[in-house]
């Protein structure tokens, strides 16, 4: 069954999305992040995104204390991104308790850096964030455009071990009009061995199901939810009813 791993980012200590990546498009839904956390693990989940979108504003992490909370009054496995951009970053988050680490900008800027915490760390500790847009990596917050390729750029990181790929397409997110399985389904033709996580664009089940149908290992999901267009519990079970179907 595809891995569902719900998302809490943070502005200011709040539970916010933001479309396409705009800060100046950002919706509050929660002031305290920490409940909203407790609620998804109530619901079954058992997988949590949490981004530090202050952290990748400022290019250090700024909400690691809401990260402590989160872990230590759940039993999630959380995975954190957003502003780690050091040594300092890194072990700061995964002291807090984060179970691993999602790298994007430091990894598009800073290719080398990251195998040296590979390295130090495991490649299992890293997700590697390849945040998109016209089919280039995005930096700083998906502030910057780069040159890097995405192709190349997992390519690249797959040969240091790590596994999990979050792909999000910036154009799709936070607007509620469908993943671009096209591209998760050509990367997985790219990379077959990876652990591809899709975001961006969920808005019902039905696009969680499709992507289930198109073998992509596990979905990010955020405002679809927020938006109260995602009953989970009924999904699950779809979901397991869709895999017994196809065992």
């Amino acid at each position: 069954m595809i891995e569902l791993i719900p998302a809490i980012d943070i502005i200011d200590g709040r539970c916010v999305r933001l479309s396409k990546g705009d800060y100046d498009a950002c919706t509050r839904y929660s002031d305290n992040p920490v409940d909203v956390a407790q609620h998804f693990e109530q619901l079954g989940m058992r997988r949590l995104h949490v981004v530090d979108l202050d952290g990748a504003k400022e290019k250090h992490c700024v909400n690691l204390p809401i990260l402590e909370k989160i872990c230590a009054s759940t039993n999630l496995e959380v995975d954190f991104g957003g502003g780690i951009k050091s040594e300092k970053d890194l072990l700061s988050a995964l002291s807090a308790g984060a179970s691993m680490v999602t790298v994007g900008s430091v990894a598009a800027t800073q290719p080398d850096l990251i195998d040296g915490w590979i390295a130090s760390h495991g490649a299992n500790r890293f997700i590697l964030g390849a945040d998109i847009c016209n089919g280039r990596i995005r930096t700083h917050g998906w502030l910057r455009e780069s040159s890097v390729d995405l192709a190349d750029f997992i390519a690249r990181f797959i040969k240091q071990g790590v596994s999990r790929v979050l792909c999000t397409d910036i154009s799709k997110d936070g607007m509620l009009s469908g993943p671009n399985i096209e591209l998760y389904r050509d990367l997985m033709k790219q990379f077959p061995g990876c652990h591809l996580i899709a975001s961006g664009g969920v808005s019902c089940t039905q696009d969680i199901l499709e992507l289930q149908k198109a073998g992509i290992p596990a979905v990010v999901f955020g405002k679809a939810f927020y938006e109260g267009r995602l009953d989970l519990p009924t999904l699950i079970q779809q979901l397991s009813v869709l895999s017994s179907t196809a065992c």
